[in-house]
């Protein structure tokens, strides 16, 4: 799995390992017994049966540069032992994922749930894997086998689909990787000089990019290119930025592909309506940058932003939706039986209606020392895909959202310390109660409320912070490597034709667009119609909306029987 074709094996190409430390050794010959079965070609499998023993697995594995991708610790080890393990393992080796083993039946014991519980709050386990009670456990293997595909998408000596090659501190660079990540493309990101960027160099015969950026399209026959926009990377991977001139018309548009947009594809397409959806960034939204979404219903070990996204994508792609991606909708006017679109790049396309998904756009933190590095250490709204580059290095999160806490606890599993920043004296107003107690846990977060970012700076990358004490005006420079900012966001609809509005943009529908002067029908508008006909407001860009990722998915799938109703009205 590691290595280079044909190269040179090294100690960090060894087969990676599958550590499972159980009490009883009959249960333990099992367990090694069915991961060798199924594991066995690629991976190493050791079993323990004390902790002692666990431990310096880990750390001769940690010594020897050897990665480690699942550890699965028997609960009936005693706690303390068992959080050593747990522990250790998250310290040495952050990509490996982690389990603990219970039996068949025990749910039913609340001491057990509850320590599965406090185990996933402080961010020691993943989750749960129910240990095997036959030979050919295909309920154990399927478990194992979904944590090794998570494993393998986080760890970065593996092969990637797609690879990055530039400088270290390349801008540009750092921007094409998030735009791969956000859009769901596995990416590896290979510093120029590096002996894993030379390795690929070699590969594929190519010499290095220089000041320039190398993307090695591996999965996808092989595709090189060089400096290319975020268009060309688009189409390289297969992913549509035009439009065939034949058949313009469709039934429905839907500009914005984030949860609600996505949803409304969905739904849409599958009930035979010609749908289009417009994203001029990257497939997700806001929610695609977030690094785990915990609460989301039925992913009870939670799901990435990206992943969620890149389900929705394809799940409405089978049924039928066209994808327009890195284009906007520039231009939106009435016209007799629905709109006319004016698209980036694109051209003019007409639709029976309109969903407007187009969320919200991150605010600035206004700092110019630091505007200037956006890319090169400072990053907006950005996924956490940085998070490998800082390793053993300081990191600062600017805000107290459900994402910032999101970024702030993946960040931890890579950074020495990580800060997070708030205006306010408490996380408890803005962020999720499971959150704030991981982030409470985590030994290496701080919390630094009642502050704000005034400069900072750095030689061509961020090396620096200034907070300021709102209070009382002291200001401390902080050594930091990685600055995300999450502070909130706008909607932007300033470019829509006249449509009712409140006092920050968000677009009026249902009732409160009604209330307004713009809305001139005889009818009523429908639950999320805007104050004009046809044109329906989902998700975050929605006055009075949940800024969940649930209720704008429940919005943008139950706005499509709006529109089936739009059109019964507009053909009766």
């Amino acid at each position: 799995m590691g290595g280079v074709p044909g190269g040179k094996p090294s100690l960090r190409a060894a087969r990676p390992l599958l550590l499972v430390v159980d009490v009883d050794p009959e249960r333990l010959d099992r367990l090694e017994s069915e991961l060798d079965r199924s594991f066995g070609v690629d991976f190493r499998v050791r079993g323990e049966l004390t902790a002692p023993d666990a431990l310096r697995s880990l750390e001769l594995a940690h010594e020897l540069e050897q990665r480690v991708a699942v550890v699965m610790v028997d609960h009936e080890l005693p706690a303390t032992e068992r959080s050593e393990v747990l522990h250790r393992a998250r310290s040495l080796h952050p990509d490996a994922r982690r389990a603990m083993l219970i039996p068949w039946g025990a749910w039913a014991d609340r001491d057990t749930a509850a320590a599965i519980l406090a185990a996933m709050a402080v961010g020691d386990i993943n989750y749960y894997v129910l240990k095997p009670w036959i030979n050919r456990d295909e309920l154990f293997h399927r478990t194992v086998a979904e944590f090794v595909q998570e494993w393998s998408r986080n760890e970065t000596a593996n092969w990637r689909e797609v690879v990055v090659v530039a400088d270290q501190h390349s801008a540009r660079a750092h921007a094409i990787s998030s735009l791969l990540s956000r859009n769901g493309i596995p990416n590896a990101f290979r510093p120029s000089g590096s002996p894993e960027a030379n390795d690929v160099l070699h590969a594929i015969h190519e010499p290095d990019p220089g000041a320039g950026v190398l993307v090695w399209m591996a999965a996808v026959g092989g595709t090189i290119l060089h400096d290319p926009t975020d268009a060309e990377v688009a189409e390289a991977w297969g992913v549509r930025t035009t439009l065939a001139d034949e058949r313009r018309a469709f039934d429905v548009l839907v500009i914005g592909g984030g949860p609600a947009g996505l949803a409304a594809a969905v739904y849409a397409s599958s009930e035979g309506l010609r749908t289009l959806v417009v994203e001029r960034e990257a497939i997700g939204g806001q929610a695609g940058t977030s690094s785990l979404i915990r609460n989301y219903l039925g992913f009870s070990r939670g799901l990435t932003g990206s992943e969620l996204a890149q389900r929705g994508y394809q799940q409405a792609w089978v049924f039928g939706a066209h994808f327009l991606l890195m284009r906007q909708v520039t231009r939106l006017e009435e016209k007799p039986g629905g709109f006319l679109a004016e698209i980036s790049d694109v051209g003019e396309v007409t639709a029976r209606a309109v969903v407007l998904a187009t969320g919200v756009a991150y605010r600035r933190l206004g700092v110019p020392e630091l505007e200037e590095l956006t890319g090169a250490g400072v990053y907006y709204g950005a996924s956490v895909s940085e998070a490998h580059g800082l390793t053993d290095r300081n990191a600062c999160v600017v805000g107290g959202g459900n994402s910032a806490g999101q970024a702030v606890l993946h960040l931890a599993r890579y950074c020495r310390q990580v800060s997070i920043v708030i205006r306010g004296e408490s996380l408890v107003q803005s962020m999720s109660r499971y959150l704030i107690d991981m982030i409470d846990a985590a030994p290496n977060v701080v919390v630094r409320t009642s502050s704000e970012i005034v400069g900072g700076g750095g030689d061509g990358r961020l090396q620096n912070i200034v907070l300021r004490h709102r209070r009382t005006g002291a200001e401390e420079t902080l050594a930091v490597d990685g600055l995300f900012v999450m502070i909130g966001a706008e909607p932007g609809t300033r470019w829509l034709p006249e449509i009712g509005r409140d006092e920050h943009g968000y677009v009026l529908a249902g009732s409160d667009a009604a209330a307004d002067s713009l809305w001139t029908q005889s009818r009523p508008p429908k639950p999320y119609e805007s104050t004009i006909p046809g044109l329906f407001a989902v998700g975050d860009v929605r006055c009075g909306s949940v800024k969940r990722v649930a209720s704008a998915v429940g919005e943008g799938s139950v706005v499509v029987s709006q529109i089936h109703e739009h059109f019964k009205g507009a053909d009766g």
